[in-house]
């Protein structure tokens, strides 16, 4: 063979993507001489993805009939083409290998693809179609109509392959694809009738109404090059007296399956693909072919939630289009009304997880439309929104992918990030699948294997530089589907809003009013005046709200208060403005939604505080977010701030904006059951903890100017705080001891008196009040309300009573001189952890609580009620461990706690208490503690009295977990517990 000349050495071909070069350069040398054109010639516009491909199909072509081929070749545009197809489709250099006159399809110009109307036109033409009938029904005919059929699909790949930007004409390319097989099918049908008018009078076969529905891709005119024709066949009569209806299903029937055998059966010419009637009613085992009377009472009583479906999108294809409309026209209601069938998100979701399951697992990392982040999940994801949503927004009833994806961030049911992506990973795994599919039109959604394979498949689409790369791209993608899928498809408000009651979807003004009334609205008209503000107007905000409101106030309905709800959510909304996140959030966010409408309608504590936080929203996305953030982070938090800020006024308003935050965030994790009531009172307790550490760090740094800097201050903890028990509104229960540390005594005083002044008046929260309250400090209110270390340890050694030593089991160092605390400490020990057990003192204590009993309980309150000083409530078990304490701490080192359940764990294990006693114990004292809590977070203000009034019982009662309607099953819960646990105090405190 004579030496290549340089255009076509083998490195040259190696440039131009050639993988074979030695064979490549043998058979274009033999290509030249067949069709008299130059090496070089022939290699110009020789870009292809496959140019081996394309070099061994035109010799094939060229050594059968050399003419077309060289025509075309002769032609830049026309070789640029050429270069193209037979690069991308070995299927379609088959095709002009069996017909090489078909190739002056190549030659045509391609600045657009065929219209429906052309290439209904062409194929028509091509059986000779007259008043429906083909001019035969022989099997000629067949040939031609799969001839002119795959013509056109040649026009059409042409126009794809040689566009510079393939991704952006996906569906235009998809939708051409759809439109040839739609007239495939009519000519197929024109065929059909002329084979059937050999053995029926030709006036009834006229007479015999079939429509041809297409589904699935061909529906939505978004078909792939090789894929099954989903259709379903409608007969009728035009004229009773020429045909009867029975004998028209039975003409129509002779007339589906020989139009699918027209297309499908095995001729000279292969098959073109599957025509599936297979979604018909019934399936395989229906008829064929149905009446459009016969197909509505099929839908009516029997059709499953997927056939409704598949019907999303259904189209008139072929045939009779004035039954295909009538058709249409009959089951769109039937479609629309789907989602509101019981358990219909969660039947689609499962369909969807059973087609991913039957994924044999060696595909599954190659499947593009099954597979996980494949086709089928960007498309169950937008039939899911459209049919849930499109209930009551017409908008949606669309049927393309990515017009429907249009129709969705419109109405604000998709936010517009999301839709971007899914669009454009659609139109790249479309463009992959298409290259895949033309490669030797097969039906094929697997990517290749072996990186020969990729290299092609990079080449043709475009997306990539190598194999490599297009692997990469296809993983990209699908992460980002799946990502994007599990969200939406799995988005608790679909399930919601297809759950609503059809009553509820769509209103008047005065029906919506009486609905409000109806739901638990108790002021219908100030609700809809508040729905109407969120829900007017036509920015994008208010187009998702509209999206999101009628399941929302169904939810707000659902708890306790819905008219404070529904208010709060406004304010919340006005104060975020247009913040991107906020309804974004709520809309695609998994149950973010419910949890905000939980929150509002049970909790004024929490909705008054998101109010003035509104940004707390965002911590719904995530469980972790509403958990404590711990003593350490608020600590270093608190001391930032302190650093950003120049004066002690400044730096705690921004110490009790922290605070604020960090109060809402435990309410919203213990109402949504994220924490239980220990990780609580542990948060509670170490946000102030963390307030009045950074309060006093900011005081002294103002009061004791640097000269006096020796002196020592610290703030106990006592009672509940002390015991990091605390509940949603608990007063912080404190002392202030300081020591001179060679400071003037007088002076000492002056400054320790004036730091704790300083500290009540920068921790005044008029929002949340911190009360500090400091009337366990020796004698009580009457007392000064700051002592020196050396004033506490004379006193407690020489005046303490017996209720002293016992407030001071809860005494624990929480702000201030550690060296201080430490002090202090060994103090309280030795008077709260006597060696000696005092009788006399044990006594008092008893009849102390007697006493308290009697006189501390408000005046006209029913004892049972009281959370605090009611039998078997807080006091009771409180005072019963805090008297073994007394009694056994200082043999018993697992009692020195200032923890109650802690201490009574301790004495159990001590043989103090027995465990049955102490379960109903514990079960009182965090009932109590739990509903203190909950009235708080219910009303937004403090209160030791459970209340009579039932509506305002059966909100406890929700907060605590109950069903709704649970008011009376509370109060004798409440009722049974503290009984049990008064008798086993009585039995073990007096005796």
């Amino acid at each position: 063979m004579a030496r290549p000349d340089d255009s076509v050495s083998l490195s040259a071909l190696a440039r131009l993507g050639f993988a074979e070069l030695s064979d490549a350069a043998a058979s274009l040398s033999e290509l030249a001489t067949v069709l008299g054109i130059s090496r070089s010639s022939l290699l110009e516009g020789a870009d292809a993805a496959d140019p081996d491909a394309a070099v061994r199909g035109m010799v094939r072509v060229a050594r059968r009939d050399p003419e077309p081929l060289k025509a075309l070749l002769a032609d830049a545009e026309a070789r640029h083409r050429v270069w193209r197809v037979f690069g991308a489709s070995e299927g379609l250099a088959d095709f002009f290998l069996r017909h090489p006159e078909q190739l002056t399809v190549l030659g045509e110009p391609n600045a657009s693809l065929p219209t429906p109307d052309a290439l209904r036109a062409q194929m028509l033409d091509a059986v000779g179609t007259k008043g429906g009938f083909a001019r035969s029904g022989d099997d000629a005919a067949v040939v031609a109509v799969r001839v002119a059929y795959r013509r056109s699909l040649a026009a059409i790949a042409a126009y794809d392959l040689t566009h510079p930007e393939p991704q952006t004409v996906v569906a235009e390319v998809s939708a051409a694809l759809a439109d040839a097989a739609g007239a495939a099918l009519e000519a197929s049908l024109a065929i059909a009738r002329a084979r059937l008018r050999e053995s029926v009078p030709e006036e009834q076969v006229a007479a015999t109404r079939l429509a041809i529905i297409g589904m699935g891709k061909s529906g939505a005119r978004e078909l792939n090059y090789v894929s099954d024709v989903d259709v379903i066949f409608v007969g009728g009569t035009s004229d009773e007296e020429i045909v009867a209806e029975p004998k028209a299903i039975d003409i129509a029937t002779r007339l589906a399956r020989e139009t699918m055998r027209g297309l499908d059966s095995i001729e000279v010419e292969p098959p073109l693909w599957e025509v599936d009637a297979n979604l018909r009613p019934e399936g395989k085992q229906g008829a064929l072919v149905r009446s459009l009377a016969s197909h509505l009472a099929y839908y009516d009583r029997w059709a499953k939630s997927w056939e409704f479906q598949a019907l999303l999108k259904a189209r008139p294809l072929a045939g009779d289009p004035e039954l295909g409309a009538e058709y249409i026209a009959a089951v769109q209601p039937k479609i629309w009304s789907s989602a509101a069938r019981e358990d219909f998100v969660e039947s689609v979701q499962k369909m969807r997880e059973r087609v991913t399951e039957h994924i044999d697992p060696e595909d599954a990392p190659y499947q593009l439309k099954l597979g996980a982040g494949g086709l089928r999940d960007i498309e169950f994801t937008v039939q899911l929104l459209q049919l849930v949503h499109g209930l009551t927004d017409e908008s949606l009833r669309t049927r393309g992918t990515l017009e429907s994806l249009d129709a969705l961030v419109a109405g604000g049911y998709i936010g517009r990030a999301d839709a971007a992506t899914f669009a454009d990973d659609y139109r790249v795994l479309r463009l992959m699948e298409h290259r895949l599919q033309l490669r030797e039109l097969s039906r094929t959604h697997l990517l290749p294997r072996t990186p020969a394979g990729l290299r092609v498949l990079a080449r043709g689409t475009g997306l990539a530089e190598s194999g490599e790369g297009i692997w990469t791209r296809w993983e990209s993608v699908r992460r980002e589907v799946r990502e994007i899928h599990t969200r939406l498809f799995y988005r608790p408000l679909l399930s919601a809003v297809a759950g609503l009651p059809e009553e509820e979807r769509t209103l008047s003004a005065a029906q919506a009013h009486d609905r409000l009334a109806a739901i638990g609205f108790r002021d219908p008209a100030g609700a809809l005046r508040h729905i109407g503000a969120l829900t007017t107007g036509l920015s994008r905000k208010v187009t998702i709200q509209r999206a999101l409101m009628p399941i929302m106030v169904r939810w707000f309905a659902d708890g306790s208060d819905p008219d404070y709800a529904l208010i709060a959510f406004r304010r919340i909304s006005e104060r975020l403005g247009d913040t991107p996140w906020f309804l974004r959030m709520l809309r695609d966010s998994s149950g973010a939604a419910e949890s905000l409408t939980r929150l509002l309608s049970s909790s004024r504590y929490i909705g008054e505080l998101m109010e003035w936080i509104p940004e707390s929203v965002a911590w719904l996305d995530s469980a972790e977010r509403l958990r404590p953030r711990g003593a350490a982070a608020l600590d270093e938090e608190a001391r930032a701030i302190q650093t950003r800020h120049e004066t002690v006024t400044d730096a705690l308003r921004a110490v009790r904006a922290l605070r604020r935050r960090e109060l809402l965030r435990t309410a919203m994790g213990g109402v949504l059951d994220v924490l239980t009531i220990e990780e609580v009172a542990t948060a509670l307790t170490e946000i102030t903890a963390a307030t009045i550490q950074a309060a006093l760090r900011a005081v002294i740094r103002e009061v004791v100017p640097p000269e006096d800097d020796a002196l020592d201050f610290a703030v106990i903890a006592m009672g509940r705080f002390g015991g990091a028990e605390l509940g949603f509104g608990s007063d912080a229960d404190i002392l202030y001891v300081y020591d001179a540390n060679g400071v003037d005594g007088h002076r000492a005083q002056a400054l320790a008196t004036r730091i704790v002044a300083g500290l009540r008046e920068h921790l005044t929260d008029h929002r949340v009040p911190l009360d500090l309250d400091a009337d366990l400090r020796p004698e009580g209110r009457q007392g000064p309300v700051v002592r020196s270390i050396e004033a506490y340890t004379e006193y407690y050694r020489r005046w303490s009573l017996s209720w002293e030593a016992q407030a001071l089991l809860r005494a624990r160092g929480v702000a201030g001189s550690a060296k201080l605390i430490a002090r202090f400490t060994a103090l309280a020990d030795s008077i709260r952890y006597p060696e000696k057990v005092d009788l006399q003192g044990t006594r008092e204590i008893k009849r102390i609580k007697a006493r308290v009993e009697g006189e501390r309980l408000p005046q006209g309150a029913d004892p049972r009620r009281h959370l605090k000083l009611g039998p078997g409530t807080l006091s009771d078990v409180e005072w019963l461990v805090q008297l073994i304490q007394l009694q056994h701490a200082h043999d018993v080192p697992g009692l020195r706690t200032t923890s109650t359940i802690s201490a009574l764990d301790a004495a159990v294990e001590a043989g103090f208490v027995p465990e049955p006693d102490a379960e109903r114990l514990r079960e009182a004292w965090r009932l109590a503690s739990r509903l203190r809590s909950a009235i708080t977070l219910l009303t937004g203000k403090t209160s030791d009295v459970l209340p009579a009034d039932r509506r305002e019982l059966d909100a406890i009662a929700r907060l605590l977990g109950y069903p709704d309607r649970s008011a009376t099953e509370l109060e004798e819960d409440y009722l049974g517990v503290t009984r049990r646990a008064r008798k086993s105090f009585e039995h073990l405190f007096y005796g």
